[in-house]
């Protein structure tokens, strides 16, 4: 069973502070989208956000909504709050401006975490991609330690955990494209996600 952990903070300063999960692509919000896929894969899907309300009016019920235990550390309070809370040994965890998540990608890293792993993460050319990977229970632990030390920074996730990498070569292998860890960040990012969705709408019609 796996719980799939979305991360809905910040502040989203280069989009003049509009919330990314709430823009659409196609015709449902990110956030909604994200959650549709999620739940091919996951049993339950939780959202992290110091600011519940505007998720309020377009999740359902069955979304568990959370806080941080320890607000403005960014996405590592996020993931302490998520994988502590979640009802299943292995998460996904993944950012509210992903818009293209694959639950192909997913299971495939899921498959990767033998026993004694704390997580497989995405690595392509040489950098890493903490989010839209597969965490354990016990790495909430760890990044409780990292809070607590002062360091939120979401590469430091490395320093202490047995973790693997997974390579573009791996997905390729069984035909997943990598567009999975595409994030929106600003405006022209936004207009690019909807061009990869058309796009792909083509190709699959």
């Amino acid at each position: 069973m796996l719980s799939g952990i979305i991360l809905a903070g910040g502040d989203s300063l280069r989009m003049s502070g509009e919330n990314k999960s709430l823009l659409l692509l196609g015709e449902e919000a990110i956030i909604v989208r994200q959650i549709r896929i999620m739940r091919e894969l996951c049993s339950e899907v939780i959202i992290v956000t110091n600011t519940p309300k505007p998720f309020l009016r377009v999740v359902d019920a069955s979304v568990r909504i959370i806080t941080d235990y320890i607000p403005g550390k960014g996405p590592l309070s996020g993931m302490h709050a998520g994988i502590t809370l979640s009802r299943n040994r292995s998460a996904w965890v993944v950012g509210c401006d992903m818009p293209f998540l694959s639950p192909a990608a997913a299971e495939l890293m899921l498959r990767k975490k033998k026993a004694g792993l704390d997580a497989i993460i995405p690595w392509f050319k040489g950098v890493m991609h903490p989010l839209h990977g597969i965490y354990d229970r016990d790495c909430a632990g760890h990044i409780w330690t990292l809070l607590k030390n002062q360091d939120s920074e979401l590469s430091s996730l490395r320093k202490g955990l047995l973790w693997q990498e997974t390579v573009e070569s791996e997905f390729h292998a069984v035909g997943i494209e990598c567009s999975f860890v595409t994030t929106i960040k600003t405006r022209d990012d936004y207009f690019l996600a909807q061009q990869h969705l058309e796009k792909t709408k083509v190709q699959s019609g």
